[in-house]
């Protein structure tokens, strides 16, 4: 079969016609998987359970019962999103042979709607990293250009829909974990508004910032998984409670005309566009492209942005000193990786059984955020942190009370070689500039992939809208994304 996936629609618009079946699908995605695993964005692939499904699919469709919304649809998980039965990982050793005993409430709801569950993606050790090089089995490497990394931590994700592994993905995105490896990979990245789609079966990394966030090729294909996994969810009390307004359940219509007609109002922040750390190269493209949006009749303010510096630093406090309580259950008691030596007295085994099953990525991020919470300290970084964090969401509710869209970069460059930021963290932090702010401030954002960069690679424009106006950023993308 020459399946080309251009859209779920279009996919399943063939399968109705009868021009191609869901084992057709599963059998040239499991040969693509085959053909490209030095990427190594696959850590567990499950072909023949996938065609199994795909088999009592077609057999249903062809019996006369409706197809659900993600019918067929061959979707990636990241390994940090639970699927009963199946290992799970986080890609730390930590977790080696643990084996998930219940769905995430978002592969509960894929699995509903009929999607096929073909595999999961490799990722940075429990989400922690901005390259893909904390992953316990290797790197993931970027398909454009297999020297660079694929951005993190959500890269085997992004790799799986660059190089047409899958038709859609799931990422989680605590600090541009999505967003950022979609940059780098020239693909749609959605981070949600926190508290739109359920947290239950995500392993938790810093619980107050965690969303599962949707890897795609189109804007249309990422509206309608975001509208299967939003809504409310009994296991998670942070999620949306249902409205009776459609879109605030998660239901997401797009105007199939892109919203033509439609003239935003959109900011950007003068300080993140004047940045050093920005390539002179990205900051161009993205003000050539707010010059046209004014031409085409768009209002575009530059506004100032005073926080912008402080970003970063609070992101870092408040999530290792999440990821330092959540980390603490993975004692090697329960489950997971436990020391050979049997002879120790409890807190040593504790140490030992941590300290050969945690990267060094994620031992930094524990001791970091266990300081950040000590006796003395909680005060001077913690609580600080916490009040910027309350600055930053007021400043937000006023920026979007004139305006209807922030955009920003994604990333300050785009990707880089393989090994270049390992040995300076900082560096690496400093990275997350532009995207830390969305998580934040729980507000929704996409990197749209509408660049490429002399040196060849991709880079995109980052969008952001109010808290629950999922709406409006994916009618804005769609409209974007036809230009």
């Amino acid at each position: 079969m020459g399946l080309t996936f251009q859209s779920i629609s279009g996919y399943q618009a063939e399968l109705q016609a009868g021009k191609t079946t869901c084992e057709e699908a599963v059998h040239h995605y499991l040969a693509a998987i085959q053909q490209q695993q030095e990427l190594n964005a696959w850590l567990r692939v499950y072909g023949e359970e996938a065609l199994e499904k795909a088999r009592l699919l077609d057999q249903r469709r062809q019996n006369g019962h409706p197809m659900g919304k993600l019918h067929g649809v061959v979707v990636g998980l990241k390994d940090v999103i639970a699927y009963k039965g199946h290992p799970l990982s986080a890609s730390s050793r930590i977790l080696k042979d643990y084996v998930s005993i219940y769905n995430a409430t978002a592969v509960e709801k894929l699995l509903m709607e009929e999607a096929i569950i073909i595999g999961h993606l490799n990722c940075d050790e429990f989400a922690m990293g901005s390259s893909n090089e904390n992953s316990a089995y290797g790197n993931v490497l970027n398909a454009r250009d297999r020297k660079r990394v694929p951005g993190g931590s959500s890269g085997g994700s992004a790799v799986a829909v660059q190089a047409g592994l899958c038709m859609v993905s799931l990422g989680s995105d605590t600090g541009g974990s999505v967003r950022q490896p979609a940059d780098f990979c020239g693909v749609l990245g959605l981070k949600p508004t926190y508290g739109r789609v359920s947290r239950y079966g995500l392993i938790a990394y810093a619980s107050s910032f965690d969303v599962i966030g949707i890897f795609g090729q189109t804007i249309p294909d990422v509206a309608k998984v975001l509208e299967v996994i939003a809504g409310e969810d009994e296991f998670d009390s942070t999620v949306k409670r249902g409205t009776g307004k459609p879109e605030d359940n998660g239901a997401i219509s797009l105007d199939p005309t892109g919203g033509a007609g439609r003239k935003y109002r959109i900011a950007y922040f003068k300080e993140a566009l004047t940045h050093p750390g920005l390539d002179p190269e990205i900051r161009d493209a993205i003000l050539s492209r707010t010059n046209r949006w004014r031409e085409e009749g768009h209002t575009v303010t530059a506004i100032d942005f005073e926080l912008l510096d402080y970003i970063v630093p609070a992101y870092y406090v408040l999530s290792t000193a999440e990821a330092s309580s959540n980390l603490a259950r993975f004692d090697g008691v329960r489950y997971g990786h436990r020391t050979e030596d049997r002879n120790l007295e409890l807190t040593e085994f504790y140490k030992r059984s941590r300290s050969e099953g945690f990267g060094k990525e994620v031992k930094r991020r524990i001791l970091l955020g266990t300081f950040v919470l000590s006796a003395g300290y909680y005060d001077a970084y913690f609580t600080k942190a916490q009040q910027v964090r309350k600055r930053l969401a007021e400043r937000t509710d006023l920026i979007f009370k004139d305006f209807d869209i922030i955009i920003l970069p994604t990333a300050p460059t785009t990707a880089f070689p393989i090994g270049e930021k390992m040995d300076d963290p900082i560096a690496m932090y400093l990275a997350d500039i532009y995207t830390v702010y969305a998580n934040l401030t729980g507000i929704p954002g996409i990197s749209l992939p509408l660049f490429v960069h002399t040196n060849g690679m991709p880079f995109g424009i980052q969008a952001m809208t109010s808290r629950f106006d999922e709406l409006s950023l994916l009618q804005f993308s769609h409209q974007m994304m036809q230009q």
